[in-house]
């Protein structure tokens, strides 16, 4: 039986890069356990220590994916990444010719840019064209 699979990233500020990724992946914030208001208060009554409170989680509206989440962390992140996510945002208009998938591309990268995305490079080999693009705090990902 294949597992769902949870992503987790370390993080310098769990709820703003949170919030990046759930706008990326068309996700929502999790919300916390049945009969909490918050995550903090579910934290407390667990009896973690007060400051403990440092991560958020995204979901899967139709609770098919991943779930994905973020944890404080100290240090910043110092080198690539190891393993990155692609995310395949041409694949709702996959039927289209190859210049209408690269500029709708080219778009999703310009909305991600302006929820904080930095651009580092834009590729078009062998007939793939994919853009990669590092999120708020650095982790680099494509999208194609």
């Amino acid at each position: 039986m294949a597992q769902l699979l949870q992503i987790t990233f370390d993080s310098a500020n769990p709820q703003k890069l949170a919030l990046f990724w759930a706008e990326v992946l068309g996700y929502h914030l999790q919300p916390p356990p049945h009969g909490f208001v918050s995550w903090e208060e579910w934290h407390q009554k667990e009896g973690h220590a007060q400051n403990a409170y440092d991560f958020a989680a995204i979901i899967d509206p139709k609770g098919l994916d991943s779930r994905i989440f973020f944890q404080r962390v100290p240090e910043p992140k110092a080198a690539k990444n190891r393993v990155h996510l692609d995310v395949n945002v041409s694949r709702r208009i996959s039927e289209q010719p190859e210049e209408v998938k690269q500029n709708f591309v080219a778009s999703e990268a310009e909305r991600l840019k302006e929820l904080g995305a930095r651009e580092i490079n834009r590729y078009n080999e062998n007939g793939d064209y994919w853009i990669t693009l590092a999120d708020p705090e650095g982790n680099e990902f494509c999208i194609q």
